[in-house]
């Protein structure tokens, strides 16, 4: 049998599996919005912890961080410290996130800034920021599933159809059992992923190499440019990492995929010891994409698009069996983030926009439904957007995540009580400087005195929401003793 058809049917095989799941997930699900949106607030350890690792290390992180390593060398693991702050964030934020959340039945982010903020202006702007930013993230993982696919049956299957099949069969599983499904998906994905990327870079060190050890000593014989700072292209300025190590962090925590998880676990507890742990799987998975990048830019150093570095390296010097197996954990690594993005944005544009504002007393029903057309129409654009425009999977998620960072401000007001309270005003006028400083720093003139356009536009928000908040009118007493009441009682009396 021919080698791309072993490698095609083992994934086809494995997407079948989620497909199965889903419809599983269907027959446990009960006809409400908070069971198809929130999990019915019962995430356990384990699946939840599964669940985020998988959707944080998405096509990016199986793909994409090798193709960072091939075209800039060892600097990507300086920006790696996110993982780490990622557990802290998760520890101190998303613990308070939670407690909010059970209080008063948040079930977005901006349920939850609208409310401190006695605003919808600021519930629009939010829902806005969350789905056109996580829209680039549907585009990372679209990508990511076009570029395996078509790697996998060697050209046969266009990138544009395997996009669209995989696209599919997420949108499928999805619409069918809700989070619920998503969660189980994502247990079998952040297994299968994981256990593929190690064993996918072990394969090709030790058939290209002696091992590890003898890969990095070719590295520093052959491409030494490729493990200093800031790189052969110069691009890891201190700036730059810091930026990436932010964006990574606080941007892609704040993405409503993730904010939603924290309203989803069982207790406190458990986000608690997700944030001790997380960092763990988070950070090692960089040490095989490193293998694969590293040893790639040796094997094949003129590679038109860096990204494809591990399926191309699998493909030629791999047996077609275990290349099945690892592209299918490829294809996990890209589904888990891509259908918590779906569904993410399915509860923002269900909840903030057509529960809110178009149909308010309708049946939990008919929102399911309409959450399901919702998936659709994010499905049609996700496919539109990956197959006409093209970048770097990485450059991709830290714009999505420099996009999601200029809620910080807004956030921090409502989750840290203590200091001045922020305003409406200012939180709205700083998002819009943030967004905009984010066009010029990104798009017009990229990453001004070497600093990641992220940051310039986390600043000039923070300086903006600080100054038009000193002169605008603050929530009403009776909200921010509620919200901030409940706060102090979760953090420091007896939780319930």
């Amino acid at each position: 049998m021919e080698a791309w058809v072993v490698a095609t049917g083992l994934i086809f095989v494995y997407l079948l599996a989620t497909i199965v799941l889903g419809v599983v997930a269907n027959r446990r699900m009960t006809v409400d919005l908070e069971d198809f949106l929130l999990y019915g607030r019962r995430a356990g350890f384990i699946v939840l912890y599964l669940t985020v690792v998988a959707t944080f290390h998405s096509a990016f992180a199986f793909l994409g961080s090798g193709g960072f390593f091939y075209t800039h060398g060892i600097g990507f693991w300086a920006a790696g410290t996110w993982t780490l702050l990622v557990g802290a964030i998760t520890y101190v934020l998303g613990t308070r996130v939670w407690a909010l959340g059970k209080a008063f039945g948040y079930i977005t982010p901006a349920d939850m800034l609208a409310d401190f903020y006695e605003s919808e202006g600021v519930r629009v702007s939010v829902a806005v920021v969350s789905v056109v930013f996580t829209i680039l993230y549907i585009q990372v993982q679209a990508q990511g599933l076009g570029y395996i696919i078509n790697v996998a049956s060697g050209g046969r299957i266009s990138f544009e159809m395997g996009t669209l099949v995989l696209l599919a069969v997420a949108a499928a599983y999805l619409m069918a059992g809700g989070l619920r499904a998503v969660y189980w998906t994502d247990v079998l994905q952040g297994i299968w992923m994981y256990l593929a990327v190690w064993i996918g870079a072990l394969v090709i060190a030790y058939t290209l190499f002696d091992g590890p050890l003898d890969l990095w000593r070719r590295v520093a014989s052959e491409r030494p440019d490729l493990l200093t700072l800031p790189g052969p292209r110069g691009f890891f300025t201190p700036g730059m990492w810091v930026g990436m190590t932010v964006t990574l962090s606080f941007g892609i925590v704040l993405q409503p995929h993730m904010m939603i998880r924290y309203y989803t676990a069982v207790d406190a507890k458990t986000l608690k010891l997700l944030g001790a742990t997380t960092p763990i799987y988070l950070m090692t998975l960089y040490i095989p994409a490193a293998f694969v990048g590293l040893g790639g830019a040796l094997v094949l150093p003129d590679l038109a698009v860096p990204d494809r570095v591990f399926p191309e390296l699998l493909f030629q010097f791999a047996p077609p069996w275990l290349t099945g197996i690892i592209l299918a954990g490829a294809t996990a690594a890209a589904m888990s983030t891509l259908d918590s993005i779906l569904h993410a944005n399915m509860t923002v544009l269900t909840r903030d926009v057509y529960q809110r504002y178009v149909r308010p007393d309708a049946s939990q029903r008919h929102y399911v439904w309409v959450g399901r057309a919702f998936v659709l129409v994010l499905l049609g654009v996700g496919y539109l957007l990956s197959v006409r425009t093209f970048g770097f999977l990485v450059t991709l998620v830290t714009l999505s995540g420099s996009g999601a960072l200029q809620l910080l401000p807004a956030i921090v007001g409502v989750c840290f009580p203590g200091g001045r309270t922020l305003t409406r005003d200012g939180v709205l006028a700083g998002m819009g400087v943030g967004v905009m400083t984010l066009y010029v720093t990104l798009v017009v003139s990229p990453h001004p005195l070497g600093m990641h356009g992220g940051l310039w536009g986390l600043l000039l928000n923070a300086i903006t929401t600080l100054i038009v908040s000193r002169f605008t009118h603050a929530p009403a007493p009776e909200t921010v003793r509620r919200v901030h009441g409940e706060l102090e009682r979760f953090v420091y009396g007896t939780e319930e």
